[in-house]
């Protein structure tokens, strides 16, 4: 192992955490603040490429494998589809929040915005595991036609 590759290594180790819970962050406070579901999720599913790419992909896959990050794709996509059902089986429009009768509390409170907090949340993981299962699709068909990654 080269210098080089010590240094990504040593550098990932110390920043994937961080990147991580920001993207997080932003996922939970993108009903209060710039940021949410997508934003989140791109940032907190590009760690976990930083992950694989700074190490190899076993590594990578011991973090979120591709069968999980296939499973929360889907079940992100579901989370959002039921979240806006909800709404309309409580007789407002989908997707619809305060007119579904989804409680409205305190600005600037966490939990305070009906389903919004919940729809972030569900997007965030989508994006997240979107972006993970791309990447490695994208690993396994450069394996496939012989090209070295």
């Amino acid at each position: 192992m080269t210098l080089e590759d010590q240094i990504v290594r040593i550098t990932s180790r110390l920043v994937v955490p961080f990147i991580q819970v920001y993207g997080i962050y932003i996922i939970l406070h993108g009903h209060l603040s710039p940021g949410g579901g997508f934003s989140g999720g791109a940032i907190f599913g590009s760690s976990l490429v930083l992950v694989a790419l700074s190490f190899n992909l076993e590594v990578g896959a011991k973090q979120i494998s591709h069968d999980t990050s296939s499973i929360l794709e889907s079940g992100g996509a579901l989370g959002f589809i039921l979240t806006g059902l909800v709404a309309v089986v409580l007789g407002g429009n989908f997707l619809s929040n305060q007119a579904a009768g989804f409680p409205m509390g305190e600005a600037g409170e966490l939990f305070s915005a009906g389903a919004i907090f919940i729809i972030t949340t569900f997007l965030g993981i989508k994006v997240a595991s979107t972006i993970i299962t791309l990447f490695y699709n994208i690993i396994e068909e450069e394996d496939k036609s012989g090209a070295s990654h």
